[in-house]
């Protein structure tokens, strides 16, 4: 199974979000943020993130870049524990038990996209807001597209 985790190619991340998230976290699209959000909330570093923030699932700060890689079912569980911790502590879900399901379907959705990419493809996201709500975008960036200086590595250096 694939997810995306968070790359940086310079310290931009760290002045254009609220909270930026960390190189090497787990990262998922995060729109769910923005479901009820108007052109009046679109303002500074709020709208940065609209536009094209993903969102760390650690930090739950937010990052420009995405790159695809492995993650194992043990881990992804995880991650699905944490959000709908996240689902409760922040969005007001009743329970863990309630979010987890909801938790599942935006991994979920993040697995399905990154599923048909290489390692190492590089994702955006671009988001607008429509009369219908946000709507979404991906980019994908190929490794054989990409420059040498562009790749990033995933974890932790021994």
């Amino acid at each position: 199974m694939k997810l995306a985790r968070a790359i940086h190619f310079d310290e931009s991340d760290t002045r254009v979000f609220h909270i930026h998230a960390r190189t090497g976290e787990w990262c998922i699209s995060g729109g769910f943020e923005f479901s009820d959000w108007g052109e009046a909330d679109l303002e500074g570093k709020a709208r940065q993130a609209f536009a094209n923030g993903w969102l760390g699932l650690e930090t739950f700060g937010r990052v420009t870049f995405v790159a695809v890689t492995q993650i194992e079912g043990a881990e992804f569980d995880e991650l699905v524990d944490a959000l709908a911790a996240h689902f409760v502590s922040h969005y007001g879900a009743p329970d863990i038990a309630a979010a987890r399901p909801v938790a599942r379907d935006e991994l979920g959705y993040m697995v399905e996209l990154c599923a048909d990419h290489d390692p190492n493809t590089l994702l955006t996201v671009a988001r607008e807001l429509t009369q219908s709500g946000v709507r979404e975008s991906f980019r994908a960036i190929e490794p054989s597209d990409a420059g040498l200086e562009q790749f990033a590595i995933h974890g932790e250096l021994s």
